[in-house]
């Protein structure tokens, strides 16, 4: 196990002291695939919680943050559910000078996409995250979405990308719809029933979770909800770090290099 910071235990600390972001990054690193790679990201408390009065942040640390932020620095596209982008009050992902030299090698752009999965399209246009994002944002919903909404996130001039049939986003298809627009880095950070629809569609190849030492009780979601999977399927886990009780944990499907 690798540690993050330096611990008070001399014997079992890393000796290279404080991870950069350099280090993150690449140990964050997306795997060379060829297709698109999607990639979860959450925080759960020790009994499960996802959420504390309805957001992350009251069981998430400053690693973790940084964390967030590596791996928001590394995706093409961040996706997220419109419940999450309300409750955690989403901005249009910044450049980050850190990453610059990064992404630019790698051919992105200066910052992730941020795709909002919405089937009813009920969210607030005039917000930053859709009329002043530096990457137009892009809007994931269904081909039977309201009319008058769809127009409504053109006019604010995020970029809407039918992928379902109805009002229901088929998870398997936005992923292929990202893909087709050059977004093979993807990012999902979640709600919960976002994550769970990607993991019974099983296109999830990744999720990296932190656990916090953490107990609240209380009937707070968990990381993914939604309807169970007929079998449980196998992830392996690729890395572990941890800072001061927090675990920063990353598991593959099984079967897929860490490398």
């Amino acid at each position: 196990m690798r540690r993050l910071f330096p611990v008070t235990d001399q014997t079992a600390a890393d000796d290279r002291g404080e991870w950069s972001l350099d280090d993150l990054a690449d140990a964050y690193a997306y795997p060379e695939t060829g297709g698109p790679w999607l990639r979860a990201n959450m925080v759960s408390t020790l009994d499960g919680a996802a959420q504390h009065e309805g957001r992350s942040q009251p069981i998430s640390c400053e690693s973790d943050m940084r964390i967030f932020g590596t791996l928001r620095g590394l995706a093409d596209v961040v996706i997220a559910g419109a419940e999450t982008v309300r409750l955690e009050g989403y901005r249009p992902a910044r450049a980050r000078e850190a990453f610059a030299a990064r992404r630019e090698a790698a051919g992105q752009g200066p910052a992730p996409a941020v795709a909002v999965v919405s089937g009813s399209l009920d969210l607030d246009f005039s917000l930053p995250l859709f009329v002043s994002p530096l990457v137009p944002t892009l809007v994931l919903t269904g081909a039977g979405a309201p009319p008058d909404r769809i127009a409504a996130a053109r006019k604010a001039g995020a970029e809407v990308v039918i992928a379902g049939e109805g009002s229901r986003v088929d998870p398997a298809r936005a992923v292929r719809e990202l893909a087709g627009r050059g977004h093979r880095r993807l990012l999902t950070e979640g709600g919960p029933r976002l994550l769970g629809q990607f993991v019974a569609t099983g296109v999830l190849d990744e999720l990296c979770l932190t656990i916090a030492p953490l107990l609240t009780a209380g009937d707070a979601q968990r990381i993914s909800g939604g309807p169970s999977v007929t079998v449980p399927e196998r992830f392996c886990l690729a890395s572990l770090l941890e800072e001061a009780g927090f675990l920063f944990s990353r598991y593959r499907r099984s079967g897929e290099s860490a490398e």
